[in-house]
């Protein structure tokens, strides 16, 4: 596609309906608006609505002079027209639109399914007997702050230490429980394998 540079005497050439301008202008734009539109709408029908109401409201609001101040942003402008269309199109078919019409889709199952639930309660096994295997201090300062959520400021307070010492025991319990907890999952993938 060639793109095309648009300036005055273009812009004064559509407000007078020249046809050799209006025909390259309705060819120029509908190759583009179809490439932007296709990916947005799924019906060829609200394709071609979204189109000719975009071209509707260009044509009108050159009629009205001064829609367009620079000529050379025509394009943009056509872009932002079909953008306020395509907007008001959504809202008009979401309210039309039900969800207990026949052939729309249904909302997926949010929950975990029975293997999710599995692998969840694996996993928390695993994370317990990791923490428990940790030194108290490290599996207390965990459980504070990862499982349970406490205010830094709180659990601070009950280990004795500032915010920039508290970040390095973190890193540090953090550092030792992912050492450990990918140990255990190799060993499992190894015994899996084997």
């Amino acid at each position: 596609m060639q793109f095309h540079a648009f300036d005055a005497s273009y812009v004064d050439n559509l407000r007078a309906g020249d046809y050799a301008t209006q025909d390259h202008f309705v060819r120029y734009f509908t190759e583009l608006l179809h490439l932007k539109l296709r990916s947005r709408l799924r019906s060829p029908q609200a394709i071609e609505d979204v189109r000719q109401e975009t071209f509707a409201r260009v044509f009108a609001s050159l009629q009205k002079g001064g829609a367009i101040r620079q000529p050379d942003r025509l394009g943009a402008f056509v872009n932002t027209v079909c953008n306020n269309v395509l907007f008001e199109h959504y809202r008009s078919s979401s309210r039309s639109d039900s969800l207990d019409d026949e052939g729309q889709p249904e909302l997926p199952a949010t929950g975990l399914d029975a293997l999710g639930h599995v692998a969840a309660q694996q996993l928390k096994t695993k994370v317990g007997e990791i923490l428990k295997d940790m030194p108290t201090r490290d599996r207390e300062l965990i459980k504070a702050v990862f499982l349970d959520e406490e205010d830094r400021d709180e659990v601070c307070r009950k280990f004795g230490v500032d915010r920039e010492y508290l970040r390095v025991l973190l890193f540090r319990a953090k550092q030792d429980f992912k050492t450990e907890y990918l140990k255990r999952i190799g060993a499992g993938l190894t015994a899996k394998k084997a």
